[in-house]
């Protein structure tokens, strides 16, 4: 057992994000026997993900503020404070703030076979897309 030295907080670069998003990492694999990542993730007002889709799906847990989803078939749905969303292996979705609201979540994922596929990242959400609510 051991403390993890605090990794620095990382602003997520702009071929993923649309706008200001912050991550902190909590848990990464360290060795062989640790496939959990999980982090602290801030998105600013109208900041939000690239489609992108996970090999082992994605666990969101929102913290603060109202995060908003969507997926491939139009559907986009608002999640508040304490609410947790599953997306399965391999689904193409997004998430992000609102426009006038931060917003706080913890990203929970399970590694994939190697880092270049454990997150496929695809085009960025159009506005049309991300204001379809």
């Amino acid at each position: 057992m051991r403390i993890v030295p605090k990794p620095a907080t990382v602003k997520n670069p702009p071929e993923q994000f649309t706008g200001d998003v912050w991550v902190d990492a909590i848990a990464s694999p360290q060795n062989d026997d640790q496939r959990a990542s999980v982090a602290l993730v801030r998105f600013s007002p109208g900041a939000r993900t690239a489609w992108h889709s996970h090999a082992r799906g994605q666990t969101l847990h929102i913290t603060e503020g109202v995060a908003l989803l969507g997926s491939r078939d139009g559907t986009v749905i608002e999640a508040r404070p304490g609410q947790t969303i599953y997306t399965p292996p391999g689904e193409e979705h997004w998430h992000g703030a609102t426009p006038d609201d931060f917003m706080q979540h913890l990203a929970c994922l399970e590694m994939g076979e190697d880092a270049a596929t454990t997150t496929v990242w695809l085009e960025h959400v159009t506005d049309a897309e991300y204001h379809r609510l």
